[in-house]
């Protein structure tokens, strides 16, 4: 379905240390009625409560299993199970996600109410919603780790309607008919004939979509590869560019090759995150990722809710 409302809610920018003005890793994702939790570290409940976001949490996909990635889900699967929850909730994740689930329901043994789940994703692995698909796709930060592209499905092109017109097509109920998909019959000049969709609609349009890499070093190939076209992207920005050796060194990237990894997959807005404590003016990270990517660049705060349009 087209026309849903796309919003992305940074609910934790930071790196693996929090700080007093940003969260650890969280992203929430408001797709129609769907909210998709992609990773959740500490705190997330009250980034939630304070973006105003509420609960209704349709599934979680984890980018790997460092602790700042992770945390905040035993205390927002508590809070779940105390509202009342009873549908189940599913965990996504890479290897070992079935491990940490399983810890999970024993810490939470008693106060547990619904059924929750594991999947284990890999390389290409994707899961279908209503109107869109989350895929993975390997990254490279040291341990099994995924990165996540949400992509709507193909809309239907645009209408002709002056040609529909022309072909005997009188406006009204008929028009739905044809961009539904469906073929008619119209009579023009006391002939009776068929209408067809692809005579008057154009060519499928690309729905939607967001990408995001959660912690890795640069893999480009890989990312051109899944998230080409990508409205946002959302990549690991943890360092400017004079603490690129150490970047390498933990498996992080830099600003500047963050706006490498988004011209190269031709992203229309870059959204840095994962920011480093060791800054507390991000003014740098934008500047040196502005030098090699042209499209639009954010280094958002925690909060900011960004509403994603339809790019033609």
């Amino acid at each position: 379905m087209s026309g849903e409302t796309l919003q992305v809610y940074f609910l934790g920018t930071a790196g693996a240390l929090p700080t007093p003005m940003r969260n650890p890793s969280c992203i929430m994702v408001r797709r129609g009625t769907d909210m998709l939790l992609f990773d959740c570290g500490e705190g997330a409940q009250q980034q939630m409560m304070r973006a105003r976001c509420g609960f209704t949490v349709n599934a979680i996909f984890v980018t790997h299993w460092h602790a700042d990635h992770f945390l905040g889900i035993f205390g927002l699967v508590q809070t779940l199970s105390f509202n009342g929850r009873t549908e189940p909730l599913t965990i996504y994740g890479p290897n070992w996600v079935h491990e940490f689930v399983e810890n999970l329901k024993k810490i939470t043994r008693f106060n547990l109410k619904f059924p929750l789940d594991s999947i284990e994703l890999r390389d290409g692995s994707w899961v279908r919603f209503n109107g869109y698909t989350v895929t993975g796709f390997a990254v490279s930060h040291g341990l099994p780790a995924l990165g996540y592209v949400l992509e709507e499905d193909p809309r239907p092109g645009r209408f002709d309607r002056d040609h529909a017109i022309e072909l005997g097509v009188p406006p009204g109920p008929l028009f739905g008919r044809l961009q539904r998909g469906e073929t008619i019959l119209v009579v023009k000049d006391g002939v009776e004939r068929e209408v067809q969709p692809y005579e008057v609609m154009g060519a499928p349009r690309p729905g939607r979509k967001i990408v995001y890499t959660g912690d890795t070093k640069p893999v480009i190939p890989i990312l051109v590869e899944h998230g080409r076209d990508a409205d946002l992207l959302i990549h690991d920005a943890t360092y400017d560019e004079s603490e690129i050796k150490r970047a390498a060194e933990f498996y992080h990237a830099t600003a500047s090759q963050a706006g490498q990894a988004a011209a190269a997959a031709n992203a229309r807005i870059l959204a840095l995150t994962h920011i480093s404590s060791r800054y507390t003016d991000t003014a740098i990270h934008a500047n040196e990722a502005k030098a090699a990517f042209s499209g639009t660049i954010i280094v958002p705060d925690d909060l900011f809710m960004l509403e994603i349009t339809y790019g033609s």
